[in-house]
């Protein structure tokens, strides 16, 4: 039997705020002792409290999770400056956290280090899918994925998000068990009776015409078909500068499957090329995209269709877990808690959810798998069931 159970509270106060979460949770799993869980919190907490009591209530847990721009559950919606807790309890289904530390000094050594953790005396043949919540700040998420991809093999996929600052770009925070860090990498992985589905969607489709990327520096693009990157920009926006209103579609391996790169704007230093939130690969095909404010939440519900389709027949859904990106709560703004709801409403029923606004997302790009992908303005979906 798995079970899944959420508490959330936008109490200011530590104590009172942890206090709420776990008194809502302990409601839900009455005499059942949860195995794992997923804390998300905002950057005003006193982290060694909550975790410290997470673990009085239930010591040993298997405990991941990480600081937001903005927490979603099936408690409170949408909240900002809050804590929501994701407690997972079963018979049939083993869940391990691990954590690698000081990814920035060398990314190969910490990913490997939080996979052995989380794999334990388990073979990556028998792990279903990982979640992993890493730094975003201090090194690229092209330099955790790869190294993260080849400890856990092809077979794993791998979903999660950036962990984040309230769009401060200052210092994020990772959780495990009863340690906060910074620059770090948890990962939580799945074995056993568990069933999962996941969908992509960001709304944003592709206009004009595409082109190559002829010189980069990771995530600044210098050259577009051989011409400065900021030209390729205005050839479509006339003067106003590269923003996130206007991401690029990144093709890498077909021209029917993309993933987005949100601008920062001009770089600093030249002005002719533009920087991104994320590395973009030299020679990858690029396309300007757009998207209303109607269909960027629309695209919540497309993910929650495309995550159902893909969970199996056979298997019982238990919960949910979102992950969004910060910068469509920058352009959603006051609409943002309208996203989570119009995904809520795709279940016709009350499913315990949880989810936060990343720095960027982390899923396959597509039902084949063929990868995992660093994602920008995109709604991730993944559904857990028993099997």
């Amino acid at each position: 039997m798995l079970k899944v159970c959420v508490g959330h509270s936008n109490d200011p106060d530590s104590e009172g705020a942890i206090s709420e979460v776990l008194d809502r949770c302990a409601k839900q799993l009455g005499e059942v002792s949860p195995q794992a869980g997923i804390l998300l919190a905002a950057v005003d907490f006193d982290y060694a409290h909550l975790l410290a009591e997470i673990d009085r209530a239930y010591p040993g847990l298997e405990l991941i999770g990480g600081t937001t721009d903005g927490e979603i559950s099936s408690v409170m919606g949408f909240e900002q400056d809050s804590i929501a807790l994701m407690l997972f309890a079963s018979d049939s289904v083993t869940i391990r956290a691990g954590i690698g530390t000081n990814v920035s000094k060398n990314e190969a050594t910490a990913c490997e280090a939080a996979v052995s953790m989380a794999l334990g005396d388990r073979s990556l043949d028998d792990i279903a899918f990982a979640i992993v919540l890493p730094e975003s700040l201090t090194t690229s998420a092209a330099a955790i994925l790869r190294p993260l991809e080849r400890a856990l093999g092809e077979q794993v996929p791998l979903f999660g998000g950036l962990t984040a600052d309230r769009w401060q770009f200052e210092r994020t925070y990772q959780f495990y068990k009863t340690e906060f860090h910074s620059d770090a990498v948890p990962i939580l992985m799945f074995s056993g009776a568990i069933a999962f589905g996941y969908g992509v969607s960001s709304g944003w489709k592709p206009i004009g015409n595409p082109g190559t990327v002829t010189r980069v520096s990771e995530n600044v693009v210098h050259e577009i078909d051989d011409r400065p990157a900021a030209e390729f920009y205005r050839n479509y926006l006339g003067d106003r500068p590269p923003s996130s209103d206007y991401p690029l579609a990144i093709y890498e391996t077909d021209s029917k499957n993309f993933f987005l790169r949100a601008p920062v704007g001009n770089d600093p230093v030249d002005s002719k090329s533009v920087t991104f939130f994320g590395d973009i690969p030299n020679g990858a095909t690029v396309q300007l995209t757009e998207a209303s404010r109607t269909e960027i939440l629309s695209a919540s519900e497309q993910s929650v269709s495309q995550a159902i389709e893909r969970f199996p027949d056979t298997a019982t859904l238990k919960g949910a877990l979102y992950f969004s990106c910060a910068s469509r709560r920058q352009i959603l703004g006051s609409r943002t808690g309208e996203e989570y709801e119009i995904a809520r409403a795709s279940y016709g029923h009350e499913l315990p959810s949880l989810g936060f606004y990343t720095n960027g997302e982390i899923s396959p790009l597509s039902e084949a798998r063929e990868r995992v992908c660093y994602h920008n303005e995109t709604f991730i979906t993944l559904l857990l069931g028993e099997s």
